[in-house]
């Protein structure tokens, strides 16, 4: 566990944090979820209430007496609270910005309060935006499209600050496109769950624009895996580490495979293109390879059988 007994796990409930925080726990860490329930899910948990290494604060991260409250004794953090709708932060980049921006900065400034010894920042491939070469290294220029892009690359700039000037060990991991089981069914969650929920009901799968889009599209378990591996890894410090497969898939590749894994001859509707959406995208994982000795091992159509057997 190299120095770290007990996690804060900001948004612990929602879709990649509940996966974190099982592993955390199995693997014997007392771990403090704080979650104020507007994304995440207390059946996503509830096993853990059990857990006499769990405790769980629900508020939000821009209350800081709360964040107070939650950090205590904490000698690490993971925060992955944040509002991730593309769609949603281009009708409401101010609320984006709260949650995503000043939410962060109170984390952070309670971390170097708590004199934590590692900070985990969740951001996203969103912040690379359009234009860079492919595949996307960790050095390209930040060229958001969306305010929820330019709100995680804002929060990224908090992060690589407070880690020169205050000397908080951070490490920023940008998750490319997280999918899995326990990924909640709604009218803005990922193009995999809305694939998977229309074929299990034999509903035409909806594609946005044409489908050549791509992306690089990582499960949920290689993602924990990589945090775990960031968490424990003395040299992942100040440093900034792609979290994906480093292979491209189109939406039309990946409509074609839900097909085959449902097993279902299923109509493909074509819709419009959606704001803020980036056309082309997959990521260079050799950085977080070599200092993290990370490697995403499920591969795609192994993690979509999974979802498929999991919610039959």
């Amino acid at each position: 566990m190299k120095g770290f007994s007990k996690v804060l796990v900001t948004g612990g409930a929602g879709f990649i944090g509940s996966h974190l925080v099982h592993r955390l726990l199995a693997r014997g860490y007392s771990v403090v979820v704080l979650d104020n329930f507007r994304s995440g899910r207390i059946e996503d948990i509830r096993e853990c209430l059990k857990d006499e290494n769990f405790k769980l604060v629900k508020g939000d991260v821009c209350d800081g007496k709360i964040v107070k409250n939650a950090m205590e004794e904490a000698d690490a953090v993971v925060h992955l609270a944040a509002l991730i709708d593309v769609e949603e932060s281009v009708n409401n980049p101010m609320e984006t910005h709260h949650v995503n921006v000043d939410g962060t900065l109170n984390v952070l400034s309670e971390a170097v309060r708590s004199g934590v010894k590692k900070f985990l920042f969740a951001s996203s491939t969103a912040v690379y935006g359009e234009g860079n070469p492919l595949p996307l290294k960790e050095d390209y220029p930040l060229k958001p499209i969306s305010p929820y892009a330019a709100s995680k690359a804002a929060a990224e700039h908090y992060c690589e600050v407070f880690h020169r000037c205050y000397r908080l060990p951070t490490v920023i991991l940008r998750f490319f496109n997280v999918y899995g089981f326990r990924r909640e069914y709604d009218s803005y969650s990922g193009v995999i769950t809305a694939f998977v929920n229309n074929a299990l009901e034999d509903k035409p799968l909806v594609i946005f624009g044409d489908g050549e889009q791509t992306r690089d599209f990582v499960h949920v378990e290689d993602v924990v895996s990589s945090t775990i591996l960031a968490l424990k890894g003395a040299n992942s410090v100040g440093e900034i580490l792609n979290v994906c497969t480093g292979k491209p898939t189109s939406v039309n590749d990946l409509a074609q495979t839900v097909k085959e894994v449902a097993g279902k001859s299923l109509q493909i509707i074509h819709g419009e293109p959606r704001k803020g959406d980036i056309r082309s995208n997959y990521g260079d994982p050799s950085k977080a390879e070599k200092t993290l000795r990370f490697k995403a091992e499920v591969s795609l159509k192994k993690g979509l059988k999974r979802i498929v057997s999991g919610m039959h």
